[in-house]
């Protein structure tokens, strides 16, 4: 007799996501989205290489920066409100805290989110989130379709703004919680966008 698992619950704690089988074998990751575990999209090939891209470039820096802080693809990230509901995955999350084998990243001071015209609802929500965390500082969102970033940084007063910033194909991303700044389109060389 072959065991089925069942099918995932309407609503889940943390604790109980943490624990739980997806009910079937999946390449996706899974996200806890407010109790209820929901699969992640496959990645289209541009947003791989811009999270390679990503993580490459800012790892590069950080390095020859010395320092603890280091660059993570697939970040678990558990925000600070509703937090035994949530455990939210970014596409690379900055934290300065020690390495370790849990997976949820520790105070994350970064975090980037690579939008896709399947992912916008669920990239947006995540953004949300991640405001609700005392350690984050920027949260950048690039977009897969497009030469085009929004950049949430937050205020010398502890708030955030209410619109991001945005920037344009020429135009210099700079995240100043890391010391990291390059001009947009030379994150996109490895993408469908810069090479036709």
């Amino acid at each position: 007799m072959v065991a089925l698992r069942k099918p995932p619950p309407i609503r889940m704690t943390l604790a109980e996501f943490m624990v739980w089988e997806p009910p079937e074998i999946s390449v996706c990751p899974w996200q806890l989205v407010d109790g209820v575990p929901v699969a992640m999209v496959l990645a289209p090939e541009n947003q791989g290489a811009l999270r390679s891209e990503i993580g490459r470039q800012i790892g590069n820096c950080l390095r020859a920066a010395g320092g603890r802080s280091r660059v993570i693809g697939g970040a678990g990230i558990v925000p600070r409100v509703r937090a035994g509901d949530n455990y939210r995955i970014a596409d690379l999350a900055v934290t300065c805290a020690p390495p370790s084998t849990r997976v949820t990243v520790a105070d994350p001071v970064l975090a980037i989110e690579i939008l896709s015209p399947s992912n916008e609802t669920e990239t947006w929500s995540n953004v949300w989130t991640y405001t609700t965390i005392p350690s984050m500082q920027e949260i950048l969102v690039i977009s897969s379709m497009k030469i085009e970033a929004e950049l949430l940084r937050r205020n010398d007063d502890g708030s955030w703004p209410e619109e991001p910033s945005r920037i344009g194909p020429d135009g210099t991303l700079t995240l100043t919680s890391i010391g990291f700044s390059v001009v947009l389109r030379d994150l996109y060389g490895t993408t469908s966008l810069t090479r036709a």
